[in-house]
């Protein structure tokens, strides 16, 4: 467990600690924002009750500081995916392989925490529905880029637009990180894979 760490006089609500952040992160993945207490909070991060909310001022505060950080992390690491080399398809293909191991790879859970703060609170809370907003629109103009260069390479047809494309991607590699959450048969994730490639 981290050894408690006192925030300085005066700190800024975007907290810099981010081994703490990350420690919430992976908390509020497992347990959901309703699910997770205080004390949750301070076992998972080290931080006593105190400390806890004089850094962060609410569990909602830490929450957001948490979602934000995941946004970093998962938007990084997809964008460094969609402006690799090569071709479109593939670089479809490695986004989608990405997320299926990420929740077995990462420790934290930042994509998990993504995902899932939009199905728990992203109709209930407009702070959390505003930030999920732009981090998919960020999402969305990178696969528009992705798409729209596919079409100029006659990798795809243009029976649909770059923004229609980009769309309908964006809700089938959704859904299979919902799937990945539920499904143990990696064969069955790599049907969904392919199915979802095949379509464009």
């Amino acid at each position: 467990m981290r050894k408690e760490k006192l925030p300085s006089q005066g700190r800024p609500r975007q907290f810099e600690d981010e081994e703490v952040i990350d420690a919430a992160v992976a908390v509020f993945s497992e347990n959901g924002f309703a699910g997770t207490s205080a004390q949750d909070l301070c076992d998972g991060t080290g931080l006593g009750r105190g400390s806890l909310y004089n850094a962060f001022g609410s569990k909602q505060g830490l929450y957001e500081q948490a979602l934000l950080r995941s946004h970093e992390k998962s938007m990084s690491a997809q964008l460094t995916i969609l402006r690799k080399p090569g071709s479109a398809k593939e670089r479809l293909r490695t986004l989608l392989l990405w997320g299926i191991a990420e929740d077995l790879e990462q420790a934290e859970q930042h994509n998990a925490m993504v995902l899932f703060s939009a199905l728990e609170r992203g109709s209930k809370d407009e702070a959390v529905a505003r930030l999920n907003k732009e981090y998919r629109e960020r999402l969305e103009n990178a696969l528009v880029s992705v798409f729209e260069e596919g079409q100029k390479n006659k990798e795809f047809g243009k029976k649909a637009s770059a923004i229609e494309m980009a769309r309908g991607f964006l809700a089938g590699y959704y859904g299979l990180r919902v799937l990945n959450k539920n499904i143990t048969d990696k064969s069955v994730l790599d049907d969904v894979v392919a199915g979802l490639l095949a379509n464009f």
